[in-house]
């Protein structure tokens, strides 16, 4: 497990390229066999993917975390991007298909992933919280989502939200999780900016072709800052930090955060004049 601590606002001011990708930025999620994961002090939150193909996959997080098993003090957050899979949480077992998520309460011991095809693995998204009350587990079908259409063409940011793990959906602790689609045609995921100065964020950006590149804009609003992208990588976003994104086509990015609330309109926007 890769390990990134917190950073101030201020010090971002000198980094070049190559430290704001070390800093920020997290290249590789998903790899058959494998499961890839990165804690980071931004709220604590722990994030990454499991890519099952012959053997089914586990974590194991204790000594790192100073528990008896990963999700003693934690909630987390599944959503699997890849083709068919399943995920077994103490023996009880739970299909998933391409975008299908899932909420695990705290307390779960097990939790294992697999993939119906080897060949095409299921691609499993994780994101963690600490959680200081356990709240049932609930599967959540992509099909059963009614989501949020919002933007326009002209302003290149026609888009779905799909929220997930939300109170219109289910109960947690502070975790929040969702998928947002941009429509053929639009590459704006936000615009204008905000913060949230009460909760951090991850994000995950996919369903993206090869040459596709995703220009993720980072930092104060009066100090931006940018990290460039390619498919299935993520970044993670401060609390203090401007997190929009646009790119060279459409795609598909997971939000998912925690912090003080778990009211997701719980936002500071940015007038366009103060963006620098």
């Amino acid at each position: 497990m890769d390990v990134r601590y917190a950073n101030h606002p201020e010090e971002i001011k000198r980094y070049n390229t190559d430290e704001l990708r070390e800093k920020f930025l997290v290249e590789k999620l998903f790899e058959p066999g494998h499961v890839h994961l990165t804690y980071t002090h931004v709220d604590r939150m722990i994030f990454g993917g499991a890519t099952p193909t012959t053997q089914e996959l586990t974590i194991k997080l204790d000594k790192q975390l100073g528990v008896d098993y990963f999700l003693e003090r934690r909630e987390l957050g599944i959503i699997n991007i890849g083709a068919a899979g399943y995920v077994v949480l103490d023996g009880e077992k739970y299909e998933m298909n391409q975008y299908d998520g899932l909420y695990v309460g705290r307390g779960t011991k097990e939790v294992w992933f697999g993939s119906e095809h080897p060949a095409q693995p299921a691609k499993f998204y994780l994101l963690s919280s600490p959680a200081h009350h356990t709240y049932p587990t609930v599967k959540i079908a992509k099909k059963d989502i009614k989501p949020l259409e919002l933007g326009e063409t002209a302003t290149l940011n026609e888009r779905k939200i799909h929220q997930y793990i939300h109170p219109n959906v289910c109960e947690s602790c502070q975790l929040q999780m969702g998928l947002t689609m941009l429509q053929p045609g639009s590459v704006w995921n936000t615009m204008p900016a905000h913060t949230h100065d009460r909760r951090s964020e991850v994000y995950l950006y996919f369903d993206m072709e090869e040459d596709t590149r995703a220009f993720h804009f980072m930092g104060e609003p009066q100090e931006t800052r940018h990290l460039i992208l390619k498919n299935e990588q993520a970044v993670i976003s401060p609390s203090w930090s401007i997190h929009c994104g646009t790119a060279t086509s459409n795609y598909t990015f997971i939000w998912g955060m925690c912090g003080e609330n778990i009211t997701y309109t719980d936002m500071d926007h940015i007038p366009m004049d103060q963006l620098r």
